[in-house]
């Protein structure tokens, strides 16, 4: 059974979708069978991945409209299936409201695909608003991006509470996979400090893998590419797949354990 793996951040520009499209093709490079959810209205992860044609998309997940087999598509890279995200997905957040048990939709569309991956993606929403709350309450756990830069940690107690009240209220197994320091530039102060403070608040919760600002990483999507197919010899494929290594090596020995 799969592993559901939120990538969650309502501060933007922290390097979210960059690290769903990207972990999700790395771990797909290490054999594993993997699913990328798009749940972000703006279909970054979508077009990152050079899907230009959507028929069916979280939207219809969520609506129940059509079942996830329907809404799955092949990408290029190896061993990745997405679900993408179209404009509609904006619309979802109203027309869920109404909905009994609403934020459980996406949990119960996913019982019927879960067996068929090792690990499933989410890119949430750059918002706290319902979509999220349904891929949290889906999601086993949640890798949170931050920045290495001013007001890095800004927004980043509001977003921990929201965890705290979805473990609460909806879905009690919940837990951090880890904080991801993004966007590093190794010549500056700043982003020093910053890898200093995140790592002296939140011991035992930061990922050893740092990934750097990186030229070729900011490309890669305009090409419709995952880092790893574009440019694999980069230090962002390089780095994206230390990740990958580091969040297979911690759940394979949780399995063990």
């Amino acid at each position: 059974m799969a592993k559901i793996i939120g990538i969650a951040n309502q501060k933007g520009g922290v390097g979210k979708t960059t690290t769903a499209v990207n972990l999700a093709a790395a771990l797909g490079v290490l054999e594993k069978k993997i699913l990328l959810i798009d749940a972000d209205p703006q279909a970054n992860a979508t077009s990152g991945l050079g899907v230009d044609e959507v028929k069916y998309s979280t939207y219809n997940l969520l609506e129940h409209s059509a079942n996830a087999k329907k809404c799955i598509q092949r990408t290029s890279s190896p061993n990745l299936d997405i679900i993408p995200s179209h404009i509609d997905l904006v619309a979802a957040e109203i027309e869920l409201v109404d909905r009994e048990n609403r934020e459980y939709m996406l949990k119960g569309a996913l019982k019927q695909i879960r067996d068929d991956y090792d690990y499933i993606v989410i890119d949430c929403a750059p918002s706290l608003g319902l979509i999220t709350i349904n891929a949290l309450t889906a999601a086993d756990s949640v890798i949170i991006p931050i920045q290495c830069e001013y007001f890095a940690l800004e927004g980043l107690g509001k977003l921990l509470n929201t965890i705290k009240n979805v473990q609460k209220i909806h879905n009690k197994d919940l837990d951090i996979e880890g904080l991801l320091l993004t966007m590093y530039d190794s010549r500056l102060r700043l982003s020093n400090q910053v890898v200093e403070e995140v790592n002296s608040h939140f011991p035992e919760m930061v990922f050893d893998t740092i990934i750097s600002r990186n030229v070729r990483l900011s490309e890669a999507p305009s090409f419709g590419e995952s880092i790893l197919n574009y440019d694999a010899e980069s230090k962002g494929a390089i780095q994206y797949l230390q990740l990958a290594e580091e969040v297979l090596l911690k759940n394979e020995n949780l399995v063990k354990n």
